[in-house]
C-alpha cells in the first residue's frame, strides 16, 4: 500500500480572532519563510475554533494555517517544529473532516498533515501513512478538477520509492496532471521542478523553477530551488 508523504501547501481562505483571516497574510508569511507570523496567524485562528468547537470552517482554518507552519519549517529542515505544527494541524483538520466529510479541501488538508507528520520522522509512516493516502485519494474522488489535490499526490509519489509503487515517473504524471488542471499553479511548477532536477533532467526542472517564479516572484523556497538547479 502506498504511504504517501505529503508536505504540500494548500491555498484557501482563514480567519484571525475578531476578524476575517486574509489568505494574502498567510501566504506572504509562507512565500518568505516567516515562520514568527504563521504562528501568529495560527494561534489567531485557535481562539476562534476554540469559541466555535463545532464549526468546521473554523477548524479547517486552524488545519491550514498549521499547515504552512509545518511546510516552512520542513524548508528550513527544522523536523521538531515541522512535527508539533503537523500534530495541531492534524487536530483540527480530524474536526473538520468529522463535521463535513464530503468537503474534498478539508480531506486534501488532513492528507498533507498526515504526510507533514511523517515528514519528520520516516517511522511515522506506519501511523500516519494510511492517512496520508486515503485522505489525498477520497480528495480526488470528491473532486477530480482540483489541481492541489493532484499536487499532493504528486508528492507523496515522489517521496515513495518505485519499488513500493511510487518514483518519480509517476510524481511528474501527477504534476503535469495539476498543471493541465490549473497551469496558474505555481506549486505545481515548483514540484515539477523538484521532481524533474531528481530525474537528471535540470534543463527542463529550470524552466519549471522559472514559470513557478514568474507566477509567484515572492516565494523563496522555489528561488533557492532554481539556485541549485545546474546551470541557473
Amino acid at each position: 500500500m502506498k504511504l504517501f508523504l505529503v508536505f504540500l501547501t494548500v491555498i484557501a481562505a482563514g480567519a484571525a480572532a475578531g476578524s476575517p483571516m486574509d489568505d494574502s497574510d498567510l501566504l506572504k508569511a509562507r512565500d518568505h519563510q516567516d515562520r514568527a507570523a504563521l504562528e501568529k496567524l495560527a494561534a489567531d485562528a485557535r481562539a476562534v475554533a476554540d469559541k466555535q468547537t463545532n464549526d468546521a470552517g473554523s477548524q479547517y482554518r486552524v488545519a491550514l494555517a498549521q499547515s504552512y507552519a509545518a511546510e516552512v519549517a520542513i524548508e528550513q529542515h527544522d523536523k521538531t517544529a515541522a512535527k508539533n505544527a503537523a500534530q495541531a494541524g492534524m487536530d483540527a483538520a480530524d474536526k473538520a473532516v468529522s463535521l463535513k466529510p464530503d468537503s474534498a479541501e478539508y480531506q486534501r488538508i488532513l492528507g498533507t498533515l498526515c504526510g507533514q507528520m511523517i515528514s519528520s520522522n520516516s517511522l511515522a509512516a506506519l501511523k500516519y501513512g494510511k492517512c496520508a493516502l486515503d485522505s489525498v485519494n477520497k480528495a480526488i474522488e470528491l473532486d477530480p478538477k482540483s489541481s492541489m489535490a493532484y499536487v499532493s499526490h504528486g508528492v507523496g509519489n515522489y517521496y515513495l520509492p518505485q519499488a513500493l509503487g511510487g518514483g518519480m515517473d509517476l510524481a511528474v504524471k501527477d504534476f503535469r496532471k495539476a498543471i493541465e488542471l490549473n497551469p496558474k499553479n505555481a506549486d505545481a511548477w515548483l514540484w515539477l521542478g523538484v521532481a524533474l532536477r531528481r530525474s537528471n533532467q535540470a534543463a527542463e526542472a529550470q524552466k519549471a523553477f522559472e514559470r513557478c517564479l514568474e507566477l509567484n516572484p515572492n516565494r523563496v523556497w522555489a528561488r533557492q530551488q532554481l539556485e541549485k538547479t545546474p546551470g541557473s
